[in-house]
């Protein structure tokens, strides 16, 4: 049986149809469409988060904010960051709490699985993807893990917002595509004293006051 030949003509547009195709992921991926407008606003974004970020939630009270190494900030893309410890009212239990508005694209590519081993840590408990239910009704995804060293156990919270969610996507590049900014939050509780669960509750309740007060202050006014 002869065999059809697809003229030349089509396979020509297939193949510029896949260039364009993959070009624009790719483009997508990287924020090269963000343009003038989309640096804008990402510079808007963070100077919300530096000036607006809460220093009170719930039973949650700020202590101080905490200094950050100029170089982790410039890899992760930061263009406004706040690192800050608060402290539980009603049982002095402390909680890390650190966040930085990056772009997509740098927001992704920056992970606690890829930055706490060159601090010496090694990952205790695989980062696992749970939904916390918020103060004000809605829910958040948050991915979670724990990271020992020399006799410490911290558990770790980290999620993306920046449009009224809060998502833990599992490819968080292709996730994300697409936002002008992203903030990415992490909470760290210190659980060598506390133990796994009140830890982990700790920091659940933590997100659960905080969250909806961060959406409050950073969101674009216009």
């Amino acid at each position: 049986m002869q065999r059809l030949r697809r003229p030349r003509s089509a396979i020509a547009a297939a193949a510029c149809l896949g260039i364009v195709m993959a070009t624009m992921v790719q483009g997508q991926w990287t924020d090269r469409w963000s343009g003038i407008d989309g640096v804008e606003e990402l510079a808007r974004g963070g100077a919300r988060l530096a000036e607006r970020f809460p220093r009170s939630c719930g039973e949650w009270e700020a202590m101080n904010d905490l200094e950050t190494d100029p170089r982790g900030l410039e890899q992760a893309g930061a263009v406004g960051h706040v690192s800050r410890i608060y402290r539980h009212r009603g049982t002095g239990v402390p909680a890390t709490v650190f966040v930085v508005c990056a772009s997509p694209h740098d927001a992704s590519g920056h992970t606690p699985d890829r930055c706490y081993p060159g601090s010496g840590f090694r990952a205790e408990e695989t980062e696992s993807r749970r939904s916390v239910t918020l103060d004000d009704g809605r829910t958040a995804d948050v991915f979670t893990g724990t990271f020992a060293k020399a006799g410490q156990t911290l558990r770790l919270f980290w999620t993306y917002g920046g449009d009224g969610r809060w998502v833990a996507p599992p490819i968080a590049r292709l996730g994300l595509a697409g936002r002008p900014l992203v903030y990415k939050l992490y909470v760290i509780v210190d659980a060598t004293r506390l133990g796994a669960a009140e830890a982990k509750a700790t920091g659940e309740q933590l997100l659960a006051v905080l969250l909806p007060r961060v959406d409050e202050a950073t969101k674009n006014p216009g």
